[in-house]
Order: structure tokens, then C-alpha cells, then sequence
């Protein structure tokens, strides 16, 4: 339409006044209104796909940190079983045996204790709603124990070999025998921490459901949007938006696939997807997993909402050069100053100045002209504020959204404290001080994790730490706490060996420990757990009672030890929480041999 109206005005005029102010009026109404339209659509077209694309990139980042997290909470998870040491015997014992009628027979017999150890597993991890299956196989790649019965072939993701000499923890995406796609997870079961031959895995099967709700999850995908995983093998690994039963069938060759498994790299930008289609894409290598995370929109739903503006604006350019023309026509003197007026306002406008109003309020078609001219104005102004806006909502999400889940046990907690660590440091420099702290709470924390202890935090000259394994009625785990605490008095002549070599004060310190209800925070995407509530409290005040180099312990654990055979007790005092409510706080004294 623009065309033609050019070529019209190639055409011979008279020169008389009129005509001439009518073509300048129309020629620059076109030239102001469509370099306006160029220059604003243009700069609207780079700045949205700059946003959608900083939007996707920040998608697929924290899509793919969740999806990791996800898969190694779940690892961290299965390695409970694989540092049982009951399912470890069992390998042991039932892969010694070469008769197969007497392996089976065995397998049987035993199959009750696996089942106990699972259970087990499950109350630690607090269940996993996911889980369809746990299978121990031993280095042979025999199936020993499963959840499921062996003979129900179609819900076993993987085959035994498949799984046989790996040698260390994997994840991997497949299809199940029953046609469902699954998370398989394994992790390798060594007799001895040290050993580099495993004796077997520990093999956990999950649905997709965590996974498929991190891709399926519709923000900042628009209408068209789809995030989707692709293997290394270039094949689809989840459900695909568009194509119904595409997963493990659809091949995926585009660039940002071949970028990731070829060379590592992260795509981001425009290109043709496995449909066929342009879409504005960002991926993301999870090389480690052997995936590609891909979260793309179509350009046509990107860049639509400019292109029916820039028509209608187009249009209304057209009406506009038209009404102006023929008003130009009939009063060229009288519109000669306001058509100068709207002339400098679009020539501001088209060099980016959105803020420009003409401001002629007269009632002819001249006003008519600068009103209209003014809306467009406003809307063009309107809808880079908008695109502003959206730029400083993408700016202000956190990359990563923390998520904290929280349960209560019965833990013993143990509080160990420098005795006048104040005054030893008082004549310390700044670096003697770190080397000072450094040396004691290293030392500490080597020997309570040795001793399946779990440190939580310093507090100032002070470790936090508790054992998870006496949410027991078990007394073992109990008298190893005492060993554990002992231990850990022990080691002040080596701790005060390594301060003399670094000429820095020798220390004396003090155990506290108590057993009760405490509450476990467990961040998602950490794997330390933090530890809080009354019986950490209460642990930290008895402390100050404990004589240097001691241990005290609060009512609630004396009588869960008060009758191991190594230690003896003695109350020392009697410690108030609040008005009418006492207990008894014991230190503890090792029996000599």
C-alpha cells in the first residue's frame, strides 16, 4: 500500500502553493511516521527478544540446577542403602554361594532381611513417594534382592548387566519394560570405603514425576513454550508438548543438541526445532548427566504482538498522511505554523524521544491530526515502559529458589567449648587467632566424623554436632556417643602439640551432651543439615557446669547409658529450665580397665 502511494508521487504536479505545502506535508507525515515505525519496532523487536531470551536462558539454568538437585538428593538418598552394612553381608554371603539351586534357596531365606533394611531406608530418607522399585545386584550382575517380585519382568527398568563393573554413582532416563519412562539410579556397594572393587549396586527405580513437573511448569513459557530433555544419543527423553508418545521415539538433531554433546557448549538464540518450526531457544549442557535441557517458544508468538502493532500504526500512518493532505489543501496558511509544529515532534519522536506531544488544540482536521499523533505517542511510550518493566522483573529473580524441608527426631546433641578461649586470644594477632581456631575445630571434627558423628556449625570457639543414629531404642549407638565424646577429650595432647608448633596458647575445653526431640532443617541444595530447638538449647547451657577436659551429660541421656559397663555417673547438680521443672545433669567418668 506504501508502495503505491510512492509511486503515485512520482507523477508531475503543478507548482502553485497549495500543492507543494500538501506534497511536504504528506511527504514528511510519511517519512516522521515511518522512520518513527522503523526505528520504534526495530529497537521494540531486539529489546523483546533480548528479555524472552535472558528469560529463557534463566529458565533453563534453573530448571536444569533443579533437576539436578533433584537427581543428586536422590543419589545422596540410595546411598544409604549402599553403606548398610546388613545389605552388605548379604551380598557377601548369598555371592559366595556357586550351587544356583542353593543361591536361589538362599536368596529366598534372606529376602525378608532386605526388606527389613529397606524399610529402614525408607524411614531415614522420610519416604520417597517416587519410589517403584529397589534391587541390590552383586558384581556378577545377578539380581539378588528386589522390591518387586522377579518375576515381573516388565517393571524392571534395567537389565543386570547393564548395571554390572560400574564404579560409581549414575543417573540415567529410560523406557521401562512397561512402556513408562523412568529414573533409574545406582550406586556402587563397596565391602570397604577404601576398596576399588565394588561387590555390588544398590539399583533404585523412580517415576518422572519430579522431573516432569519441573519441565511442565508453564512460567515464562507463553502459549507455544515447551522444556524438554534430549539424551546423548540425541533421542527425546521427556513428553513433548506437540507430539503425543514422543519420548524415547523422536530424534533431535538441532544446534543446540549437537553444541551440547559435540562441544559442551550452551546455545542460546533463534533456530529450527525438532517440529520444524523457528523458535527462540536456550539450552542447557548437563554434561554430567548426559542431557541437554532445552526450553524453547515459537517466533511467531514472540514477535506477533509487535508485527499487529506496527500494521495497525502503519495504517493509522496512512490515515493520518491523508486527513493532513487534505486538510493542506483547503488551508495551507492556516496550517502552515502547526504542521511545523507536528514536523519537529515527529522528527524528535523518530530520533527517540518518546516523551513528545505536539499539543495543538485546535478543532480541525490539523488537531485531529496532532491528537492521533499524540495517542500513537503514548502507545509507543506505553509499550516500551512495559518492555522496561518486564527487563526489571527478569532482573530481580533469584536464580536459584531455596527450598527447606523440616522433620523432628530424637537426636543426642553434643556441645563442645573452648574453656577462657577469650582470654587465651586476647594477645593473639588476627591471622594467630584463625590458626588458633582453625587447629581446634579441625582437629575436633576429624574425630567426631570418624565416630559417626554429624557436625553441624562452629558457634563461635564452640562445635555444634549430633548423631543421627541414635533416633534408636538401640543402647550401641548411645555408649558409642561416650566414645565418640571421650575421643574427643583424648585428642587435646595432640591438638595442644600441633598449637605449641605454631607458638600459639594451649587450650582446655569442655563436653556437654543431652538426648531429646530436635529439629532437622535440610536444605535442598546443601548436604549439611542445620539442627535447632529446646534440646540444643538445653545442651549448650549445661556446658558451663562440665569441668575442664569432662563430660556432662543431661538427665534424658543418662538414662539411656546408665547402664553401660565402661562409665560410671555422677550427679553434679541439678539444672532448672523453668519455675518447677528440674533435672539432673551427670558427668561422666570412664571405668579403668
Amino acid at each position: 500500500m506504501a508502495s503505491d502511494f510512492f509511486v503515485a508521487m512520482r507523477s508531475p504536479i503543478p507548482v502553485n502553493l497549495d500543492k507543494k505545502l500538501v506534497t511536504l506535508v504528506m511527504l514528511v507525515s510519511l517519512v516522521g511516521i515511518g522512520t518513527t515505525v522503523y526505528f520504534s519496532f526495530h529497537y521494540a523487536n531486539i529489546i523483546i527478544e533480548e528479555r524472552v531470551m535472558d528469560q529463557l536462558t534463566s529458565q533453563s539454568a534453573i530448571r536444569a540446577d533443579s533437576i539436578k538437585n533433584v537427581i543428586g538428593s536422590k543419589i545422596q538418598q540410595i546411598q544409604v542403602i549402599a553403606d548398610d552394612p546388613m545389605i552388605k553381608n548379604l551380598i557377601k554371603e548369598i555371592s559366595a554361594i556357586e550351587d544356583e539351586s542353593a543361591f536361589a534357596a538362599k536368596v529366598s531365606e534372606r529376602r525378608i532381611d532386605f526388606l527389613i533394611e529397606i524399610q529402614a531406608f525408607e524411614t531415614v530418607i522420610g519416604g520417597l513417594n517416587d519410589l517403584e522399585n529397589v534391587e541390590i545386584i552383586n558384581n556378577d550382575g545377578k539380581r539378588l534382592f528386589s522390591l518387586i517380585s522377579t518375576k515381573d519382568k516388565k517393571n524392571f527398568s534395567a537389565d543386570p548387566i547393564f548395571i554390572k563393573g560400574k564404579k560409581e554413582s549414575f543417573a540415567q532416563l529410560t523406557l521401562g519394560k512397561d512402556g513408562k519412562r523412568k529414573l533409574v539410579l545406582a550406586t556402587p556397594i563397596f565391602d570397604n570405603p577404601k576398596d576399588q572393587e565394588s561387590i555390588g549396586v544398590a539399583l533404585v527405580t523412580a517415576n518422572t514425576q519430579t522431573i516432569d513437573q519441573i519441565l511442565l511448569n508453564r512460567l515464562g513459557l507463553g502459549e507455544s513454550g515447551e522444556a524438554y530433555l534430549v539424551n546423548a544419543d540425541r533421542v527425546l527423553v521427556s513428553e513433548s508438548r506437540f507430539i503425543d508418545g514422543a519420548a524415547f521415539r523422536q530424534e533431535i538433531n538441532t544446534i543446540p543438541v549437537n553444541l551440547c554433546f559435540d562441544k559442551k557448549q550452551n546455545h542460546q538464540g533463534l533456530y529450527i526445532d525438532y517440529r520444524k518450526s523457528l523458535v527462540l531457544g536456550a539450552s542447557y549442557c548437563i554434561d554430567d548427566l548426559g542431557l541437554a535441557l532445552l526450553i524453547e517458544i515459537d517466533d511467531d508468538e514472540i514477535f506477533e504482538p509487535v508485527s499487529n502493532l506496527r500494521e495497525r500504526i502503519i495504517l493509522l500512518g496512512i490515515v493520518i498522511t491523508l486527513v493532513v493532505g487534505v486538510a493542506a489543501f483547503y488551508l495551507s496558511k492556516l496550517i502552515s505554523k502547526p504542521l511545523i509544529r507536528l514536523k519537529n515532534a515527529t522528527n524528535k519522536m523518530a530520533g527517540g524521544d518518546f516523551d513528545v506531544r505536539t499539543n495543538i488544540t485546535t478543532h480541525d482536521e490539523i488537531g485531529q491530526l496532532s491528537r492521533s499523533f499524540d495517542q500513537m505517542a503514548e502507545k509507543i511510550q506505553d509499550s516500551l515502559l512495559k518492555i522496561k518493566e518486564r527487563e526489571d522483573i527478569i532482573k530481580q529473580q533469584k536464580d536459584i529458589l531455596l527450598q527447606f524441608s523440616q522433620y523432628s527426631s530424637n537426636y543426642c546433641v553434643c556441645f563442645v567449648d573452648i574453656v577462657g578461649s577469650t582470654k587465651l586470644t586476647s594477645g593473639l594477632s588476627d591471622l594467630q587467632t584463625a590458626k588458633f581456631y582453625s587447629i581446634f575445630l579441625n582437629s575436633v571434627a576429624a574425630v567426631i566424623t570418624q565416630n559417626n558423628g554429624v557436625v553441624v556449625k562452629n558457634i563461635g570457639d564452640a562445635l555444634l554436632y549430633y548423631f543421627p543414629k541414635t533416633d534408636s531404642e538401640d543402647a550401641e549407638p548411645f555408649e558409642q556417643v561416650l566414645d565418640c565424646c571421650m575421643k574427643v577429650i583424648g585428642a587435646r595432647e595432640k591438638i595442644n602439640e600441633a598449637l605449641q608448633n605454631e607458638n600459639l596458647p594451649e587450650i582446655k575445653y569442655r563436653i556437654s551432651a543431652t538426648f531429646g526431640p530436635v529439629r532437622v532443617a535440610i536444605v535442598a541444595t546443601s548436604t549439611i543439615d542445620d539442627i535447632f530447638g529446646s534440646t540444643v538449647n538445653v545442651c549448650s547451657k549445661i556446658n558451663s557446669l562440665a569441668k575442664p577436659n569432662t563430660l556432662v551429660i543431661g538427665e534424658s541421656l543418662y538414662e539411656k547409658v546408665k547402664k553401660v559397663k565402661n562409665y560410671s555417673f555422677e550427679m553434679i547438680s541439678q539444672y532448672e529450665v523453668d519455675a518447677g521443672n528440674k533435672f539432673a545433669v551427670y558427668q561422666v567418668i570412664p571405668n579403668s580397665e
